[in-house]
């Protein structure tokens, strides 16, 4: 059961990263998630680049999550390692393109990175 719901966190984590960072026809969004605040205080302009960058990593979080919840459902050792990318790659992406309401999902990256270190929940390591 335990590793169900880890391995269900991990992939709903995940592409989560994959909502929140594509474009999609939504007229009003909380936020915008390709509005980076570290590019914009060092004067770079807002770039079709920027946004793909932003996207880019996005992706890259979602799929190291997603191997992560599969790793984790299969009782695979390396779970831990993709799991600790995909947070360290959420956060980075959380931190340039930062905005208040990424605050859980920060969160929740720190909490990943926690339960790693700890070794939780037991039943996976």
């Amino acid at each position: 059961m335990t590793t169900a719901l880890v391995s269900a966190f991990l992939f709903v984590h995940g592409l989560l990263h994959l909502a929140v960072w594509l474009p999609h026809g939504a007229a009003e969004q909380p936020f915008d998630p390709r509005h980076s605040w570290v590019l914009a205080a060092a004067g770079a302009p807002r770039a079709r680049s920027v946004d793909r960058a932003a996207i880019g990593l996005a992706s890259v979080t979602a799929m190291l999550y997603v191997i992560a919840g599969a790793s984790a459902a299969a009782q695979s050792s390396g779970w831990t390692t993709a799991a600790l990318l995909a947070a360290a790659s959420g956060l980075l992406l959380k931190a340039l393109w930062f905005d208040p309401w990424l605050t859980l999902g920060v969160l929740l990256d720190v909490g990943v990175i926690a339960a790693v270190l700890a070794s939780w929940p037991g039943a996976l390591f």
